[in-house]
C-alpha cells in the first residue's frame, strides 16, 4: 500500500473514532429564550432556559446573572437553584421576598420570574448550568437581552349606573391609546362582573384580539352570531360595545380591558401591559319569567374523607318541573389562579357534561334535581375540594322549541367550603438536655416519639444564642424530599461545611457541628414537620418542636495568662488597625497554641473571623474577610489581629481566644490543656477626610489665621481712612497756594 493510501486509511480511522466518540458522549447545550426582548416597567417577566446533551443527574441546576449596560463586562449574580448565597446584595431582598424566583418546569428546564420589572433590570441575562459531566464538552451558558420600556398603555371609560328594561339596547364606549416606540398590537375586550365573588366572576362578553379577530365569550357566542352583541372601532382610539335586547343575565358591572402585545424574536406574541377601565353598573328589569337563586350548605367545614352537600334553591312562582331548566356548578379553589372553574353542567334534556377542572370529581359526585332546587353532593372530601362554590340556573319557556336564548337566568351567592386535613399524630421529644465537649465535633439529637408510618418529615434546626432575649437563628432546613436550605447567618461555604443535618435512624435526626468553637455555644432545638401524600400532592399535617439542648465547652483545669482588660480604639476608614491579643508567661514544653478571633454579633451569636490552628494552618469562616485579616505575630506570644482598609461595618467589639494543645504521644491526637479569653476591644470607625475645608479646620495654625483675618482687615481699613483724612485737612488749608504753584509749574514745563 502506497503513502497516499496509508494516509487515507488513517484519516478514515480517525473520522470513525471521532464519530463513535461523538455518539457515545453527548455535547451539552444550554438554550435561553431568544432576544432582544422588550417588556414594560412594572410587568411580570419570565425568561426560559433549558439544557440538553448533559451527563449526570436528571435534575440540573441553573444560575442567572445580568450584565448591565453601564458595565457590560461585569457579571452581577441574581439567583441560583442550588446556592441561596448566590445573589449579589442588590438582588438579595427581591430574591428572599420572591420578587425574583426560579420555577422549575422539569429537571432540565426552568423559568426565571421577575414579578415587578424595574428600569434598572434592563441588560444582558446569562443562564449558566454548573458542570455535571465527566469532562467539559459543549456550552454551559447562554445569553439574551432584555430592554425595559415605559408603560404607555391607557384605557378609560366614564362610569355610569344604568337601569334598562329587558329587551332594550345598551352602548358603551372605551378610549384606548398607546405611544410605544416598538411595533405592538392592541387587544380590547369587554367583561361582566356578577355575584358576590367580585373579580373572580368575570365573564367575557366580546374581545377584539391582537389579530383583529372578534371572539365572543362562551355565554355570548349565540347572541354574537345572531348580531345582538357587537364591538365596533370608531376612529383611532374609540371602541364601542353594543348589546341589543339586553337580558337579566346581562346585569352586573361592565368594564373594558385593553392589552398591549409585542412579537418576540421566536415569533410568539407576549402581552406586555394590561389596563382596566372603571365600571358601569347595569340593572335589567325582567319582563318574563322571574328567577334574583340561593346557594347554601348544612356545613361549612368538613373533615378529610367526609361527604358534604350544596343546595341551589330557586325562588320562582313555578316549579322546575314546569319549565326546561339547566344548572351550572362553578368552583374557585382556595388558592385561586384565575376565574371560577366549571365543575359540571346539567342540561334540560338530562345530559350532564363534566368539566376538566376537577378530574376526580365525576366518580364521587352526585347531582339531584328537586321541585325548587338543585343539589350537588360530593363524597369523600379531599383538600382539592376546598374553595368557593356557586350555581347558575337558566330556564326557558316551553312553547319555544328548539331551545334558543333562555327566558331568565340567575347566579347564586358564593359559599365557601373548608376541608380539614387529618389530625396530626406527630410527637417530638421535648425533654431538655445538654452536650459538653472539650474540643472537636458536637452532635445534637432530635427524636420523633410517634408518627404514622407513611408520613414524611421536614426538619429545621435553630440556635438560641446565650443572650436572654436573643431571637432564634435558623441554621438549616432539610425538607421531606431532602432539599437543604441554610439560614442567612449559616449560608457561607465555611458554615455549610461545619453544620450538617442527617437522619441517623427512622425516628432520630442529628445536627453535626464540626470543629466547634466558643461562638457555637447556646441552646439548640429542632422543629419537625409531618407531611402526607393525599391523592394529588403533599400536605403538611402539623409540626412539633423539640426540647432545648445546651452546648457547653468543658474548660481545662489550667488557664493561660493573657491580657484581659477592656479597651477601645479608633481608626479612620481606609486605614489599617491592629487589635491586641498577647499571651503572658511561657508555654509548657512540647505544646502548641491556637488562636481564634471573634466579633460580637447583634443577634447574640458571636461571629468567628479567623482561626490559627495548632498545626499552623489558618481558616477564614467568612471568605469575604480573607484578604483583609492577618495575624501580625511579632513575637511567639503575640496574636494581635491586623484589619486592613477599615470599613464602616467593621465597628464593634472584638475578642480573641487562645488554646494550648499537647500531643498525647507520638502519632496520637492532640489534647486541649489550657485556654483563656482576652478582654473586649471596642473598635470605632472615623469617616475619611473628604473636603478641603475639613483639612483646613483640622490645622491649628491655619485655623488661627482664619479666625483673626477679619480683625486684621478691620485694622488696615481704619489706618487707610485715617491717612486719607489727614491728607484732606492738609489740602484744605493750602489749597489756593497749592493750585497756584501747580499751575505755574505746568506753565514752566510748557515753556521749557
Amino acid at each position: 500500500m502506497g503513502l497516499p493510501q496509508c494516509l487515507a486509511a488513517a484519516f478514515l480511522f480517525l473520522f470513525l473514532l471521532l464519530l463513535l466518540l461523538g455518539v457515545s458522549t453527548g455535547q451539552r447545550v444550554v438554550t435561553v429564550q431568544e432576544g432582544p426582548l422588550y417588556r414594560t416597567e412594572g410587568s411580570h417577566v419570565t425568561l426560559w432556559c433549558k439544557v440538553s446533551g448533559y451527563q449526570g443527574p436528571a435534575e440540573q441546576n441553573f444560575q442567572w446573572s445580568i450584565y448591565l449596560p453601564s458595565a457590560p463586562e461585569r457579571e452581577v449574580q441574581i439567583v441560583s437553584t442550588v446556592d441561596p448565597s448566590f445573589p449579589y446584595a442588590i438582588y438579595t431582598q427581591r430574591v428572599r421576598s420572591r420578587g425574583i424566583f426560579v420555577e422549575r418546569l422539569q429537571g432540565d428546564a426552568v423559568l426565571l420570574h421577575i414579578t415587578e420589572l424595574q428600569d434598572h433590570d434592563a441588560g444582558q441575562y446569562e443562564c449558566h448550568t454548573p458542570n455535571t459531566d465527566e469532562r467539559y464538552f459543549g456550552s454551559y451558558s447562554a445569553k439574551t437581552n432584555l430592554s425595559v420600556i415605559p408603560d404607555t398603555l391607557s384605557a378609560s371609560m366614564a362610569p355610569q349606573a344604568l337601569t334598562l328594561m329587558e329587551g332594550d339596547a345598551v352602548e358603551l364606549t372605551c378610549e384606548v391609546s398607546k405611544s410605544t416606540a416598538q411595533h405592538t398590537h392592541l387587544s380590547v375586550g369587554w367583561h361582566l362582573l356578577q355575584g358576590a365573588a367580585g373579580e373572580h366572576r368575570a365573564k367575557e362578553i366580546l374581545t377584539l384580539s391582537k389579530d383583529f379577530i372578534l371572539k365572543p365569550g362562551p355565554s355570548y357566542e349565540q347572541r354574537f352570531l345572531e348580531g345582538d352583541v357587537q364591538l365596533n372601532k370608531v376612529g383611532n382610539s374609540t371602541y364601542k360595545l353594543v348589546i341589543r335586547r339586553v337580558k337579566p343575565s346581562d346585569q352586573g358591572q361592565l368594564y373594558c380591558e385593553a392589552a398591549e402585545w409585542i412579537e418576540d424574536p421566536d415569533e410568539t406574541w407576549k402581552d406586555i401591559s394590561c389596563k382596566q377601565t372603571e365600571r358601569t353598573s347595569l340593572a335589567v328589569v325582567s319582563q318574563g319569567l322571574g328567577l334574583h337563586a340561593t346557594l347554601s350548605s348544612r356545613i361549612a367545614t368538613v373533615s378529610y374523607g367526609q361527604s358534604f352537600e350544596l343546595f341551589c334553591q330557586v325562588n320562582a312562582s313555578y316549579t322546575l318541573e314546569e319549565v326546561p331548566a339547566s344548572v351550572r356548578w362553578l368552583f374557585l379553589p382556595s388558592l385561586p389562579t384565575g376565574p371560577f372553574q366549571e365543575l359540571v353542567r346539567a342540561f334540560p334534556s338530562g345530559t350532564v357534561v363534566w368539566g376538566t377542572a376537577q378530574p376526580h370529581l365525576q366518580g364521587k359526585a352526585q347531582l339531584v334535581k328537586a321541585d325548587t332546587s338543585f343539589r350537588l353532593r360530593i363524597h369523600s372530601a379531599l383538600p382539592a375540594n376546598e374553595g368557593t362554590y356557586q350555581c347558575e340556573v337558566e330556564v326557558w319557556r316551553r312553547n319555544i322549541l328548539p331551545l334558543g336564548q333562555p327566558a331568565a337566568s340567575t347566579s347564586s351567592n358564593a359559599v365557601g367550603i373548608k376541608v380539614v386535613l387529618p389530625e396530626s399524630k406527630l410527637q417530638v421529644a421535648t425533654q431538655d438536655s445538654s452536650v459538653e465537649i472539650a474540643s472537636g465535633n458536637a452532635a445534637i439529637e432530635c427524636r420523633v416519639v410517634f408518627a404514622p408510618k407513611n408520613s414524611q418529615f421536614a426538619v429545621t434546626w435553630y440556635l438560641l444564642p446565650p443572650l436572654a432575649d436573643a431571637t432564634p437563628l435558623q441554621i438549616i432546613r432539610a425538607s421531606y424530599s431532602s432539599i437543604l436550605e441554610y439560614g442567612s447567618e449559616f449560608s457561607s461555604p465555611a458554615q455549610k461545611s461545619r453544620f450538617l443535618s442527617q437522619r441517623v435512624s427512622s425516628n432520630t435526626f442529628q445536627l453535626q457541628i464540626l470543629s466547634a468553637n466558643l461562638g457555637d455555644q447556646g441552646r439548640y432545638y429542632c422543629v419537625v414537620e409531618e407531611w402526607l401524600w393525599l391523592v394529588d400532592r403533599w400536605y403538611k399535617l402539623g409540626e412539633g418542636a423539640s426540647g432545648r439542648t445546651t452546648l457547653r465547652f468543658r474548660l481545662p483545669e489550667r488557664e493561660l495568662q493573657m491580657e484581659r482588660t477592656n479597651s477601645s480604639i479608633s481608626a479612620r476608614e481606609g486605614e489599617e488597625v491592629t487589635l491586641p491579643c498577647r499571651l503572658q508567661g511561657a508555654l509548657l514544653p512540647g505544646t502548641h497554641l491556637s488562636a481564634t478571633w471573634f466579633q460580637v454579633g447583634s443577634s447574640g451569636r458571636d461571629s468567628c473571623l479567623l482561626t490559627l490552628h495548632h498545626d499552623g494552618t489558618v481558616e477564614y469562616p467568612q471568605e469575604r474577610l480573607a484578604g483583609r485579616l492577618y495575624l501580625r505575630r511579632p513575637s511567639a506570644g503575640d496574636f494581635s489581629l491586623t484589619l486592613l482598609s477599615v470599613e464602616r461595618g467593621d465597628a464593634g467589639a472584638y475578642y480573641c481566644q487562645l488554646q494550648e494543645w499537647q500531643q498525647q504521644s507520638e502519632g496520637k491526637d492532640w489534647a486541649l490543656r489550657a485556654l483563656a479569653r482576652s478582654g473586649y476591644t471596642q473598635l470605632a470607625t472615623i469617616p475619611p477626610e473628604s473636603t478641603v475645608l475639613s483639612r483646613i479646620c483640622s490645622s491649628p495654625p491655619l485655623l488661627n489665621f482664619i479666625l483673626y483675618l477679619p480683625l486684621v482687615l478691620i485694622l488696615f481699613l481704619a489706618l487707610a481712612v485715617f491717612c486719607w483724612y489727614c491728607k484732606f485737612r492738609k489740602n484744605k488749608k493750602g489749597n489756593i497756594t497749592g493750585w497756584m504753584m501747580e499751575l505755574e509749574g505746568k506753565e514752566e514745563v510748557k515753556k521749557t
